[in-house]
């Protein structure tokens, strides 16, 4: 058992932060399970507890429970809905990573899923339509920001190619919009308010790639609030004048470094550029190693 845990440890440390997101929404996903599974075992209620993780559409509920506008992105109602989210997640999370960090991924995850959910909320306590749903309605599943990942890839690069089955390949600004479209046909469906955080989640991605291309990044608060918590955060001394120091053979340690590094960047650049007009799957096993690397600096 320890060697189990162990293992699993050095994989999440070893992932990049798609896989590292996707360890998380599955490990949720099981203990949530496993305690339904224990309570139905003694003839208990084994959902009304996951409403205090779930996100409600009642505003005063949520007064009551804030911390579920962030719990509610990693819970799923089923396997197909996890199997489905983790999928979409892990493929346009690969191709997401190939034009921005790993920081922007996290950020966007959650921001994705904070406007998904506010604007779910939004939409049950103004629109007439959800007034009778607005007490008992609660939202969770990782969609809108998975969305908001899809959507910021496809502004990004609106005319990269994706293969599916039995469609060939699509320019990422269709697929894109097809999901967008999907979810506003459906907004008055029975899941009216899961289709309501997609497009949350789809706004979300739009902003944070539009405002990247004019040089502001909208989830640098929420990475300063990650890096707080785990204590990365710290004020800035004064700056204070670096002392020089000289040795023997520094400027050619120096001009070897720089070298080294202008070389691993041109060739990052060659194989985006191969990304791009070819798809991921023309890249070698080395080329591919070699970007998956270069996504987690």
């Amino acid at each position: 058992m320890g060697n189990f845990i162990s293992d699993l440890k050095n994989r999440f440390n070893r992932g990049n932060i798609s896989l590292q997101l996707i360890y998380i929404n599955v490990g949720v996903f099981v203990v949530t399970t496993l305690v339904s599974v224990f309570l139905l075992l003694f003839n208990q209620d084994a959902t009304s507890w996951l409403n205090y993780l779930e996100l409600p559409a009642w505003i005063p509920q949520l007064l009551a429970q804030p911390w579920s506008l962030f719990t509610y992105m990693f819970l799923h109602a089923g396997v197909l809905h996890l199997l489905f989210n983790v999928l979409w997640l892990y493929w346009f999370g690969q191709l997401f990573l190939s034009f921005f960090s790993a920081r922007h991924f996290r950020g966007l995850y959650v921001l994705g899923g904070l406007c998904g959910g506010l604007l779910y909320m939004l939409a049950f306590n103004v629109f007439p339509y959800f007034k009778a749903y607005v007490y008992g309605s609660y939202l969770l599943g990782a969609s809108a920001s998975v969305l908001a990942i899809v959507v910021a890839t496809a502004v990004r690069q609106p005319e990269f190619r994706v293969n599916f089955m039995l469609v060939g390949a699509v320019r990422l600004k269709y697929v894109a919009l097809f999901m967008v479209l999907t979810d506003l046909l459906f907004v008055t469906s029975g899941n009216g308010g899961g289709h309501i955080a997609h497009l949350g989640g789809a706004m979300a991605g739009w902003w944070f790639a539009w405002s990247l291309q004019k040089g502001h990044d909208v989830t640098k608060w929420i990475n300063g609030v990650f890096d707080w918590c785990s204590g990365g955060f710290k004020f800035k001394a004064s700056p204070k004048k670096p002392k020089m120091k000289v040795e023997k053979g520094g400027r050619t340690a120096d001009y070897d470094y720089n070298a080294r590094k202008k070389q691993q960047s041109e060739e990052i650049d060659r194989i985006l550029d191969k990304l791009k007009k070819s798809g991921y799957a023309s890249l070698t096993t080395e080329e591919k190693k070699r970007l998956f690397d270069a996504s987690k600096r």
